[in-house]
Formats: structure tokens, C-alpha cells, sequence
């Protein structure tokens, strides 16, 4: 199973931005999916999930302002964030959720003026 997600970039505080998540290997079917974001000398954290009922997890920071998402027949998920801070600077990961497989390299994503 590989995990490749990517979007991330440079955004001004405010601004937005969606990160995607590629699964291959597995089917979005199977579990429920997860986004998760690590920054240096921290554990990574889940941000947000999915589960595979339907059911939706947030992180305390988050406070509405990011949205996850998915694609199953394209294999596909996603992280719309909205009103970024220079706090949510960090390497963003996806996952499926609540079993997690082999962590992909992440998406760096910088919030910055």
C-alpha cells in the first residue's frame, strides 16, 4: 500500500489551501481516512477522519475551518483547509483510519506573510 499525498505549498495566514491523497495499493472502501500533520521535535497528530461509516473526527485546533473528503472510486482524499494560521505549519500525511498502514512522505505545508 503506498500513500502519496501532495498540495501542499506556501500560504499567506488566512488564506487556503486542499491537500490530496492518493491510495494505491488499497481501497478507500475498506476503512475510514485520515489526514494527520507532524512538525519538528512533536508526535504527528491527527488533524481529521473519516470513518468508514460515515462518522466524522476533528482535532480540537481545527474549530471548523478544515473540511475532509473523499474520492473512493478514484482512490482519492482530500484536506480543504480554510483561514490558516502560521500554527498549522507543518509536514501534512494521510492515512486510512482507525488502521493506519506504511506512512507516505507527507506534504509540506508552510503558513507564512
Amino acid at each position: 500500500v503506498q500513500l502519496q499525498a501532495s498540495g501542499g505549498g506556501l500560504v499567506q495566514p488566512g488564506g487556503s489551501l486542499t491537500l490530496s491523497c492518493l491510495a494505491s495499493g488499497r481501497s478507500l472502501w475498506s476503512d475510514g481516512v485520515a489526514w494527520y500533520r507532524q512538525t519538528p521535535g512533536h508526535e504527528r497528530e491527527l488533524v481529521a477522519a473519516v470513518r468508514r461509516s460515515g462518522g466524522s473526527v476533528q482535532a480540537n485546533f481545527v474549530k471548523g475551518r478544515f473540511a475532509i473528503s473523499r474520492d473512493n472510486a478514484r482512490s482519492k482524499m482530500y484536506l480543504t483547509m480554510n483561514r490558516l494560521q502560521a500554527t498549522d505549519t507543518a509536514v501534512y500525511y494521510c492515512n486510512f483510519y482507525p488502521d493506519e498502514v506504511s506512512w507516505g512522505p507527507g506534504t509540506l505545508v508552510t503558513v507564512s506573510s
